[in-house]
């Protein structure tokens, strides 16, 4: 199984990064604005049907969103690329900042490449949009 960790640091109290990663249906305007470009809710909020900037389009089922450890747990579902795939993010804090922690589980492996990849443009896109 791949396992893919990223991470990036903002000067942005951790409380406020806080607000735009555990509004699980706004990951289009409060986190990753460019990257994600529409969230529509589906199942009673349960799960994001969510559309990329380069036209992919995902279905993500919300596991955990956590205030206590400031960790959202979400995975993918039936998507014709992934066998299995579940993603974090969670929040720490760092000298009056935000460490932000993004890990991905995934099968197949040879989709690790392409999703490492799509990672860092969402990172470079979270970063801007809470910065």
């Amino acid at each position: 199984m791949a396992s893919i960790r990223k991470e990036f640091r903002v000067a942005t109290p951790i409380d406020k990064v806080w607000d735009a990663l555990a509004d699980f249906h706004a990951v289009h305007t409060k986190l990753a604005r460019g990257f994600v470009v529409d969230s529509q809710p589906e199942e009673d909020g349960a799960v994001r049907a969510i559309t990329f900037a380069n036209g992919m389009k995902a279905r993500e089922r919300k596991v955990t969103v956590d205030p206590g450890t400031k960790r959202v747990v979400y995975a993918i579902q039936d998507s014709p690329n992934f066998t299995f795939y579940v993603g974090s993010a969670q929040l720490f804090e760092d000298q009056g900042g935000t460490l932000f922690v993004w890990q991905v589980d995934l099968l197949p492996d040879a989709m690790a490449a392409p999703v490492s990849n799509m990672m860092d443009a969402g990172l470079e896109a979270m970063r801007a949009t809470v910065s």
